[in-house]
């Protein structure tokens, strides 16, 4: 495993290193990356989230907090200087192997530190039953990206009134819940961020590698060119006549309809699931089809929609649309 390291010391936005992996995918060897990075308070949500949903816009702005997208699914994020991100590269790219294998590097090297560390559910990492990591993943030129964030001493309270939407009770309720189920390293670990960094890397890594101010200049491009337009950051805030909702093993959707005569002409999936493959590809499937359950399924019957979204499976899918 080769760990990328940058010609600065700078802190740049939540978008350079998101645009680090992508450049790391499209153009180095095909070989194991790994990294880490910290920013200043952002909100980062996922792929196909509906940003009013999930972020309190106006709170944000007021308080400096940046806003960005990523090409990951899962849901939203809060990370300060005090949370620790990271990130995989790798041409392995069976979606389970990757996922399960790189996230159990991780909770192996907290048990190492003496940590109940296991790994739960879809995409967390958790300490004494309390969450400490969030991940997420993605497929990019026959590469995997495997990111996610470590919390080491994140202000939770803060973190709370950025995702949550302009509801005081809401936010209320949202510090109180995510105090009894999120936890820090630091409440853990006698050790500094720089220390635990360290020992991470050290356990990770063989070898050091360090980019060129050319890559630089390649990445900034990268970043410039998706991550920083308002397109790609709000773009997937649509408005529809029809919208259905449901949680099932792949996570959280919101799927949006517009109708005509029964006839679907325009649809957009939102939710915190995890992409295998472009799900515009699948909602092509569905346009100018009859909005009815048997119409979708004859559509359906020759694809697999698990193909597109991770643990999805078409009934579940069949059933958010007409629950």
């Amino acid at each position: 495993m080769k760990y990328v390291n940058y010609p600065f010391k700078e802190t740049k936005r939540l978008s350079f290193y998101l645009a680090t992996e992508e450049y790391l995918a499209r153009n180095y060897p095909k070989d194991e990356y790994f990294f880490m990075w910290q920013v200043n308070p952002t909100v980062i949500i996922g792929r196909n989230q509906l940003i009013d949903n999930e972020v309190n816009v106006e709170y944000a702005k007021e308080n400096n907090i940046e806003l960005y997208r990523r090409k990951s699914g899962g849901g939203c994020v809060y990370a300060d200087f005090s949370n620790i991100m990271f990130s995989f590269i790798t041409p392995n790219f069976n979606k389970d192997f990757v996922f399960k294998t790189y996230l159990s590097r991780i909770v192996n090297i907290l048990k190492d530190l003496g940590l109940n560390a296991y790994f739960s559910g879809r995409n967390d990492i958790l300490i004494d039953e309390h969450k400490v990591s969030g991940n997420a993943f993605y497929q990019l030129n026959s590469r995997s990206i495997v990111h996610g964030t470590m919390l080491y001493n994140t202000d939770l309270e803060e973190m709370i009134k950025a995702i949550t939407p302009d509801n005081e009770k809401l936010v209320s309720r949202g510090i109180d819940s995510v105090r009894k189920r999120v936890t820090n390293i630091k409440d853990h670990l006698d050790i500094t961020i720089e220390d635990f960094k360290a020992f991470i890397k050290k356990n990770i890594a063989d070898e050091d590698i360090t980019l060129t101010n050319d890559d630089i200049k390649q990445i900034e491009a990268i970043e410039a060119s998706s991550y920083l337009l308002d397109q790609f950051i709000y773009g997937k805030n649509p408005n529809y006549t029809m919208i259905k909702k449901g949680k099932v093993k792949a996570g959280l959707f919101e799927i949006s309809l517009e109708l005509k005569n029964n006839v679907i002409k325009k649809m957009n999936i939102l939710g915190d699931y995890f992409i295998i493959k472009d799900e515009d590809e699948l909602v092509k499937t569905l346009i100018n089809q009859n909005y009815d359950r048997l119409s979708i399924e004859k559509v359906l019957k020759d694809i697999n929609v698990s193909d597109y979204i991770y643990d999805l499976t078409n009934e579940d899918f069949l059933d958010i649309l007409f629950n």
